[in-house]
């Protein structure tokens, strides 16, 4: 048997190739991956040829957003049958450091996280058609939810750990800044926990028009109306919490001139060293907290786009057939017109 695999050779770089399929293992399942998600990294690896000072240095198949369907048991497998639809959680915690003792399974010191070139070797990914996977990291998805959407489960994790660090927002006020696929999931989330007002911003209309459609209560567009964000930071702000979804200098300096005294700052989104305005931080005494991944934050999410709670299905702008994966690449990286764009498999 064989498969085939989306892999990055280099920058700019992709091909299709076929590869050995290897038989299920204990405690496995073969799945026939339905749907894959091209994420910011994977993005990053194409485009750049790495993250900041992680870079690809071996063809890896890329991919850690994806879901498909059970076409084979190892055996003696009970808890899922064949035709069973399931999510793939990516993150693969060695369950015995130090950390995962704790309970801090996102901060294992031995992660293995599919599609991630920090390791070398690196550890190849999930866009492919079929292949070998622990029963224990799949997760069942809805009969009535399609592929596409229990693809979107990753991202939707990352998303449920960043809000749960934010505190309750029953009621208060809430700033996303960044509209892409984690920020229009975080105003979905903030809607759900009840915020009273979602503001979300962006320097593209197109994300803009798809947070309006998950949540947000306004929009602004702060490379067309750079003014917009003055009302909130007047008296000394107006938001409790914000979701900080960009990493971008400017966006961080406006999130805190726009957080009320003792509001809290969570910082989503991941770049190399950006200059913080420590000054601001202190004189308004704001809590700024870190948010990583996700652990038993993936079946939430997945229970979550089952019932629908979380509709995902505004954030898949476009899907393309792997074999058109050189063009899904360059779609996704514009985001002028996409916000997440996936891959069908066979």
């Amino acid at each position: 048997m064989e498969t085939r695999v989306c892999r990055l050779h280099s920058q700019g770089d992709i091909h299709i190739e076929t590869i050995p399929l290897a038989a299920p293992g204990p405690g496995e399942v073969v799945i026939g991956v339905g749907a894959g998600g091209i994420c910011g990294s994977d993005i990053h690896y194409f485009q750049d040829g790495g993250i900041g000072t992680i870079r690809v240095r071996e063809p890896i198949i890329l991919g850690h957003e994806a879901a498909g369907t059970v076409l084979e048991l190892g055996e003696g497998l009970e808890g899922l049958a064949v035709g069973d639809k399931v999510a793939l959680n990516p993150s693969h915690p060695c369950g015995t450091c130090k950390y995962c003792k704790e309970g801090l399974f996102v901060h294992c010191l031995n992660m293995r996280f599919k599609g991630s070139a920090m390791r070398m070797p690196h550890e190849q990914g999930l866009f492919r058609d079929r292949l070998p996977y622990l029963a224990s990291q799949c997760v069942k998805v809805a009969p009535d939810v399609t592929l596409a959407e229990a693809a979107c489960s990753e991202p939707l994790a990352v998303c449920v750990h960043a809000v749960s660090r934010a505190g309750d927002l029953a009621g208060r006020a809430v700033l996303v800044t960044g509209a892409g696929p984690i920020g229009a999931l975080c105003a979905a989330l903030a809607a759900e926990a009840g915020a009273a007002e979602i503001v979300v911003t962006d320097l593209q209309d197109f994300p803009l028009s798809v947070a309006a459609k998950m949540g947000a209560t306004e929009t602004i567009n702060v490379a067309t109306d750079p003014a917009a964000l003055d009302r909130f930071a007047a008296d000394k702000g107006h938001f409790d919490v914000c979701l900080e979804c960009t990493a971008a200098a400017p966006a961080i300096r406006s999130a805190i001139e726009c957080l009320r005294p003792q509001g809290t700052l969570v910082q989503v989104g991941v770049a190399g060293e950006v200059p913080v305005s420590i000054n601001m931080l202190v004189a308004k005494e704001i809590t700024l907290r870190g948010t990583h991944r996700f652990h038993e934050e993936f079946a939430m999410a997945v229970d979550k786009i089952n019932r629908r709670s979380i509709d995902v299905r505004p954030i898949v702008t476009q899907s393309f057939d792997m074999a058109d994966a050189q063009a899904a690449f360059g779609i996704a990286g514009d985001r002028s017109a996409a916000v997440k764009v996936q891959l069908s498999f066979a």
